[in-house]
């Protein structure tokens, strides 16, 4: 009888937990300076990455776009409008304020996952030098996780 219990309880939690509302995380954004070849290190190690980008950021001829990596991750949230975003603010060749925003959209995935939003080329010239960023997750029109850099 208890076994019983147990049983049904079990299946009550997990359709009761099937209703519930969409949540989200922003673990982690990593903002990454490319190449003129579409590199953001010479090799996988970690140190000559961080190298490679100080390098890269003393040579902005070099640099031929920025890429932001976030680490997100999601639960009962619909297949249909699932997107991140990613506002951008910083400086123009001009000396003006400039903002702009990415998105992609994703796909729900059962474990943290990995996007990348890329703004290279005429924009990114255009555009100037970023200074400040926000990454965010949404389903449709409701906002579910952000994260900040310090100086938005």
């Amino acid at each position: 009888m208890h076994r019983l219990l147990m049983v049904l309880f079990l299946i009550g939690s997990f359709s009761a937990s099937a209703a519930d509302t969409a949540t989200g995380r922003v673990v982690k954004v990593l903002p990454l300076v490319l190449d003129l070849k579409g590199r953001a290190a010479l090799s996988p190690s970690l140190f000559d990455r961080d190298a490679y980008q100080a390098f890269l950021r003393l040579h902005t001829n070099e640099i031929s776009a920025v890429r932001f990596d976030v680490l997100w991750s999601t639960s009962h949230a619909d297949r249909d409008g699932l997107k991140v975003r990613l506002e951008l603010r910083g400086v123009g060749p001009d000396g003006l304020p400039r903002q702009t925003t990415l998105e992609q959209a994703v796909l729900p995935h059962f474990f943290r996952h990995w996007t990348s939003l890329t703004l290279g080329g005429e924009d990114l010239r255009r555009f100037g030098s970023v200074v400040a960023w926000r990454a965010s997750l949404w389903s449709g029109d409701q906002r579910l996780a952000q994260e900040e850099s310090f100086l938005w």
